[in-house]
């Protein structure tokens, strides 16, 4: 699995942005409804408990605020496909994470454009902006 060949691909086939900064790591900025664009980081990293490769898209959300519902964010969670909230770097954003093994590249685009998408709507939710 190319992850940086799919992100290129998917890239050319919607009209996002993409730059690959070496094998195991590129972004796209996707565009996403109401004419936006978010930003999606791909990365491949080894996971050490089970030895085996992971790929995990990322999208910064806003920055960790005592405000945040996180309740509510972990309630959501159940109405996502492949997604996730983690909290990284002081930033909460959306996340999907699968095993290299196995994955389809329909599967990787769909992962993508979920990523970009809740990153995009939960932004404009909790800071009525769009940052990233």
């Amino acid at each position: 699995m190319d992850l940086s060949a799919i992100m290129k691909k998917y890239a050319a086939e919607t009209g996002a942005q993409y730059t690959q900064y070496d094998p195991l790591q590129s972004i796209i900025i996707a565009p996403v409804p109401g004419g936006r664009f978010q930003t999606v980081m791909g990365v491949i990293t080894e996971n050490e408990l089970y030895k085996r490769k992971l790929i995990s898209l990322s999208s910064k959300v806003c920055a960790v605020k005592p405000d945040i519902d996180y309740k509510m964010l972990l309630d959501q969670t159940a109405f996502f496909n492949y997604c996730r909230f983690v909290i990284r770097d002081n930033y909460l954003q959306v996340e999907a994470v699968a095993s290299l093994i196995g994955i389809s590249e329909e599967t990787v685009k769909e992962m993508v454009q979920e990523v970009a998408n809740l990153a995009d709507q939960f932004e404009m939710k909790l800071t009525g902006a769009d940052i990233y």
